[in-house]
């Protein structure tokens, strides 16, 4: 028995800690396109950064014991203290991901810099893992009234069904379209935006879509917060590679016209500028698509 068990609890422990990482993202992307959180992280000083890595572990504790990033409803006061350790260290561990992902750390950035930045960003980013289950609560697929049974001809019955997989597809794509405006349109105005798109070189690119791809499949399909089954059975976006490809898409083009909205582009600037600028902020963009999806 307890063979058979020991993949399942498994199972659950990977999606707990995949969950408490989608959180981290959600609330730690926007903070991490600030150029003063940037400065302020490598100019403070060994013990102001204890101070302040002192002062997130309390927080991350108060919120652990309150909610906590797992499914448990009540956890002892040791579980607490290890959870919230946990939850500090898997949002360290995403701000470092995210940090070197935009190239503001890197092999040559000194450790002194490197380790004020860490704890800085890490700081949302280990608050959103500690709220990552009280904030994206997974619904339940059994959930609602039961479908009722008609007498509509077979016909009728595929046309209806046609006009409802057709409404699901437009309405997963607005979720989308509403939470990259979201969590992108206070980002797209800024200046972090064009420091950030001239840091990265052009092969660089590939792996910020990738990582925005896999972000946004994580939340949607891996983290556990939406039934992954339900999610395949409605809509025209049949599968989980082509929802988050089509859903990866309508974040673009909504970073691309919030943008030119913005003035931060024009005819007059360059392709490789646009594309640079576009798939930087296509990164929170897909993050906030991703949570629109599942929220809605």
């Amino acid at each position: 028995m307890s063979i058979e068990q020991a993949p399942s609890i498994w199972q659950r422990e990977i999606q707990d800690i995949l969950r408490g990482a989608s959180g981290g993202f959600l609330f730690g992307i926007p903070l991490l396109y600030t150029v003063e959180v940037w400065s302020i992280g490598s100019s403070t000083a060994a013990p102001q950064l204890l101070a302040v890595l002192g002062a997130t572990f309390m927080v991350v504790l108060l919120l652990t014991q309150a909610v906590g990033f797992r499914r448990t409803l009540t956890i002892k006061p040791l579980d607490t203290i290890l959870e919230s350790i946990e939850a500090l260290g898997i949002g360290i561990v995403c701000a470092a991901i995210a940090l070197a992902l935009l190239r503001r750390i890197t092999l040559d950035t000194p450790l002194t810099e490197t380790l004020g930045k860490l704890v800085f960003e890490g700081v949302p980013f280990s608050l959103g893992v500690a709220l990552a289950r009280s904030t994206l609560t997974q619904r339940s697929s059994g959930s609602g009234t039961a479908p009722r049974s008609d007498r509509r001809s077979p016909s009728t019955s595929r046309d209806q069904a046609q006009l409802t997989s057709i409404s699901e597809t437009i309405i997963d794509l607005d979720a989308t379209l509403l939470g990259a405006i979201l969590i992108a349109f206070s980002i797209a105005p800024t200046e972090e935006i064009p420091i950030l798109a001239a840091a990265v070189p052009p092969l660089w690119l590939l792996l910020i879509m990738t990582a925005s791809l896999v972000l946004s499949y994580m939340i949607v399909f891996a983290s556990g917060f939406a039934d992954r089954w339900e999610r395949q059975q409605r809509g025209l976006l049949l599968g989980p590679v082509t929802e988050t490809l089509v859903a990866y898409l309508v974040a673009l083009a909504a970073s691309m016209v919030m943008l030119i909205f913005f003035q931060q582009l024009s005819l007059q600037d360059p392709w490789h500028e646009w594309l640079s600028n576009t798939l930087v902020l296509g990164l929170p963009a897909s993050v906030g698509g991703a949570a629109g999806r599942i929220l809605r």
